[in-house]
């Protein structure tokens, strides 16, 4: 089983940059294909980013293309999330989540199985 700890939230101005990370416990990481989330206080959760177990496909919310990075180190056991030129409107509560879905489904929060339990971005206009 793994378990997924997020960290590297806070509060940046404006234009500023944050990495996320999300540490896994357990052997089997490199098995998942791994995904951020985020939620907003009073909007859905959304998709931000997913990467498969191999890193041969990385997809983006087109909110965030350009801007954010997506990134997996397998022999750490550790997935990234390098946020840039932030925006005010990317306030929200973000999650890291493994999947062992098809990568057509990785951007469907029903195809995670294992959840983090988010670390809080807010962006200061």
């Amino acid at each position: 089983q793994v378990q997924l700890v997020e960290s590297g939230g806070g509060l940046v101005q404006a234009g500023g940059s944050l990495r996320l990370s999300c540490a896994a416990s357990g052997r089997i990481f490199s098995s998942y294909s791994m995904g951020w989330f985020r939620q907003a206080p009073g909007k859905e959760r959304e998709f931000v980013a997913s990467i498969t177990w191999s890193g041969d496909r990385i997809d983006y919310a087109d909110s965030v293309k350009g801007r954010f990075t997506i990134s997996r180190d397998n022999a750490k056991n550790t997935l990234y999330l390098q946020m840039n030129r932030l925006k005010p409107e990317d306030t929200a509560v973000y999650y890291c989540a493994a999947s062992g879905a098809d990568s057509a489904y990785l951007s469907d929060y029903r195809a995670y199985a294992l959840w983090g339990p988010g670390t809080q971005v807010t962006v200061s206009s």
